[in-house]
Parts: structure tokens; sequence; C-alpha cells
């Protein structure tokens, strides 16, 4: 993802409410959402060439998500595909806490990343980039090619809009509008991530769009109080153009 948007507990009916788009190249081959066949308990969409995936959810409430850290100066060529990180959490049993101890021995291996892991109780973020996990409290966030809650404009702009579409719930279409936002912001308010600045303009909208690259897929998921889980995933066109739409509706076995 390149952008991911949670309301963590901040809505009385809904503890869990993600809005996330996930930006890549339209050449990279990409499964849309499913119940994986070698993993029936996981649900996402899977990259077909580095095997990971970039967000998703298990049938126990085991929730992760994924952004890169943009810079790329620091970009090895050899690092291992950070779509693991996100697979082998929603296909394990392991406590949260072990996990986030494993994984951060090996964290330094892959290139920078942002990872939010949740098991329904509780939602944690971490970075290699920035060192120790975070417990997040209720709140809003919201996290893009930076770290958490960092004040690029789409960041905050997706974080004010997702805490006015909570009072629409459990209509999803403003989270899918906020999604959609393709205003490019003005230069002055744009970050210096070692890209050129036409890149920084074109990657300054939340729903991004550029020659061979854009947003590929918009994801809302929610669980509620009565751990029912909704996921909705929209893939969208090279033109901008929406493609699929795919919902799955499922009770989250605790």
């Amino acid at each position: 993802m390149c952008l991911i948007l949670v309301a963590w507990r901040s809505h009385p009916q809904y503890p869990l409410v993600v809005a996330a788009n996930r930006d890549e190249f339209f050449a990279r081959r990409t499964a849309s959402a499913e119940f994986w066949a070698d993993e029936p308990n996981v649900l996402a969409g899977r990259d077909l060439e580095g095997g990971g995936t970039w967000m998703g959810i298990a049938r126990t409430g085991r929730f992760a998500a994924l952004t890169n850290y943009r810079d790329p100066a620091r970009q090895r060529n050899d690092a291992p595909s950070r779509g693991a990180l996100v697979a082998d959490f929603l296909r394990g049993d392991d406590p949260l806490d072990a996990h986030l101890e494993n994984l951060m021995h090996g964290a330094g291996d892959y290139n920078g990343f942002n990872l939010m892991l949740g098991d329904g109780e509780r939602l944690l973020w971490f970075s290699n980039v920035s060192g120790e996990p975070i417990e997040l409290p209720p709140g809003v966030y919201g996290v893009s090619n930076h770290l958490l809650d960092s004040p690029w404009p789409k960041v905050a702009a997706g974080k004010a809009a997702l805490a006015t579409a909570l009072g629409a719930l459990p209509d999803e279409a403003p989270l899918f509008q906020l999604l959609r936002d393709d205003d490019v912001h003005p230069d002055e308010a744009l970050p210096r991530t070692g890209v050129s600045l036409d890149w920084e303009r074109l990657l300054s909208s939340a729903f991004v769009r550029a020659p061979g690259y854009g947003t590929r897929s918009s994801t809302v998921l929610t669980v509620d109080a009565a751990n029912k889980v909704s996921f909705t995933e929209q893939t969208w066109l090279e033109n901008g153009q929406p493609g699929g739409r795919k919902h799955f509706s499922f009770d989250r076995t605790c």
C-alpha cells in the first residue's frame, strides 16, 4: 500500500476501519483479493512476483498492512520482498509481541517499510527505519511512504476525511470517495524524498496516476463490534477507470 488510513476504536460500533490504496507499477503481476488456496484462512490480494501481499485479514481477525518507506538512496536491489512481512503474520498464530520480537531481529534485511499488525484486541505500528514498535491507542492514523502520521498533505487530508466518513457507516461510499481523491498538492507542501519534483507532484495525491504506475486497488476493511468482517476491494485500470470489485463478509473466529 502507499496510503493506509486507520480508525482504531474510534467508532462505537466499528472498532477497526481501514481505507487503503495500493500504488504499484501496472506491469507487476498481481492477483486480486481472495481467500488463498494454500492458506484458506487468509483473505488478501497477492503479489505474483514476490509472493507476498500488501494488506489482508485472517478469519481469526489478524490484520496486517504495509507501505514502503521512500528513500531511493537507501534502496537495495538484493533485499527480500517486504510483502512477506504481511503474509507471514496473516498465516501465523503466534502472539503479537512474540511475532514482533522475532521480526525485529531480521527487520534490517529489508528495504524501509511501515507495518501495521493487529490481532483484534491490539494494533501496533512498526518501521525498520524508526526503531521500536508503537502500540496504538484509540485514534485515527495515517501512513504513506514515510513514518506514521508524517504530515504529508495526503495523509493529513485522508485522516480528516476518514474521521468524517466514520459517521456514515455502514455506508462505505465516503471511504471509497476519499481514496479516489486525485488532487495534486502545491509544491510548497510537498515532501522531498529523493525523487524528482515531477514525481513528488504525481505521488502527492491519494489516488495516483502516472505513466505506467498508479493506484491499482482501493480497499475498505471494517470489523464491527459483533466481530463481523467486511472487506471490499476495488481494482483500477491504468487509465484510472474502475476494474473489478470484490466484496467479502465473514464472522471473525476469536
